[in-house]
């Protein structure tokens, strides 16, 4: 049986890491899905980014039965990893439009795609932190509350990258006496089998333990904080300062502090829901957004993208619980 191309839509979800897009009908059906690489536009280029997803819609499109190239689906929602400025976002919806896909194409940070995922309705905030840290937040007449989200010069801290600098960091002073003493002066080198910060120093700067795994020194930073170790604990506390302040300011700007709202974590670091920064982030968030629901989002955000898309055809509940059940959320 062909596909009906009035009622297919396109969701993606591209994070930096990997991309998962999946063909929908507008009944909330999984028509084809397909997986890629991550998506790095200031890396390679938007045009090259796209030439990349453009891959996987390809094969998502054939396994939901479609011959040759995606026509124009109804519409396209694409959450995307980088897309950090409506200024970008406005880019990548301009490339994504002029590829053809649809005349009827959203874009959003890959952050929304957590957000939706983990409510019924589109109404809420989400924290999320893996390797870096954002939020985000919805309502259901389109507003929304967002953060430019990159790095330091837009006043963001935290995230596991984040954590795993400022866990070196204290880790050195600790060893050289510029600093507390501190477990982590031990820890840190000892998870690269180093007997001290100088080797383990030596070794990242000389390119001897690769930066790329700088991002493994952050669960040793929570073990050791689980341990009592009250400069890895001051490290864990911040975190959770972090979290909240960003909820509570989402949540003003989109006027739901004084009503009951929902505020989902997700990413790698919050969904290990590590005892320390989930209960200081639950206590804080009580002072600022004692309203605020707090919840976990386990569900795969294409999920989310999945869902924003039906929101975008008026899809019914029924829609929206298919693709849920789907995914087993």
């Amino acid at each position: 049986m062909g596909v009906n191309l009035n009622a297919v839509l396109l969701a993606v979800d591209a994070g930096n890491s990997k991309t998962d897009v999946a063909v929908l009908s507008q009944g909330g059906t999984v028509l084809g899905a397909a997986r890629g690489g991550g998506f790095q536009p200031p890396v390679v280029g938007v045009e090259t980014a796209v030439d990349t997803l453009a891959e996987i819609v390809g094969r998502a499109w054939a396994e939901a039965g479609g011959a040759g190239l995606p026509p124009a689906f109804a519409h396209v929602t694409a959450c995307l990893a980088n897309a950090d400025l409506p200024v970008e976002e406005t880019a990548l919806q301009a490339e994504l439009l002029r590829r053809g896909w649809s005349r009827s194409v959203r874009v959003h940070n890959d952050t929304f795609a957590i957000l939706r995922a983990g409510l019924d309705e589109p109404r809420g905030v989400a924290v999320v932190c893996g390797a870096g840290i954002n939020c985000v937040g919805m309502t259901p007449d389109g507003r929304t509350a967002r953060f430019p989200a990159i790095g330091k010069i837009s006043g963001d801290w935290g995230g596991g990258s984040g954590m795993a600098e400022e866990a070196l960091w204290f880790a050195a002073r600790a060893e050289d006496g510029r600093g507390e003493p501190s477990e982590l002066a031990r820890a840190l080198p000892a998870h690269f089998g180093l007997e001290t910060m100088y080797a383990l120093i030596e070794a990242l700067h000389l390119g001897l333990v690769p930066s790329e795994r700088r991002h493994e020194l952050t669960p040793v930073l929570f073990r050791v904080s689980a341990d009592g170790d009250p400069v890895a604990l001051s490290l864990v506390h911040r975190l959770a300062e972090e979290v909240v302040a960003l909820s509570a300011v989402a949540l003003g700007r989109l006027g739901l502090l004084e009503e009951e709202a929902p505020v989902m974590l997700g990413g790698s670091v919050l969904a290990a829901r590590h005892p320390q920064l989930e209960e200081r982030i639950r206590e804080l968030l009580a002072e600022r957004a004692p309203k605020a629901v707090i919840g976990f989002v386990t569900a795969p955000p294409v999920l989310g993208a999945g869902l924003l898309a039906l929101d975008e055809v008026a899809a019914g509940p029924e829609a929206a619980a298919g693709l849920r059940e789907h995914y087993g959320a």
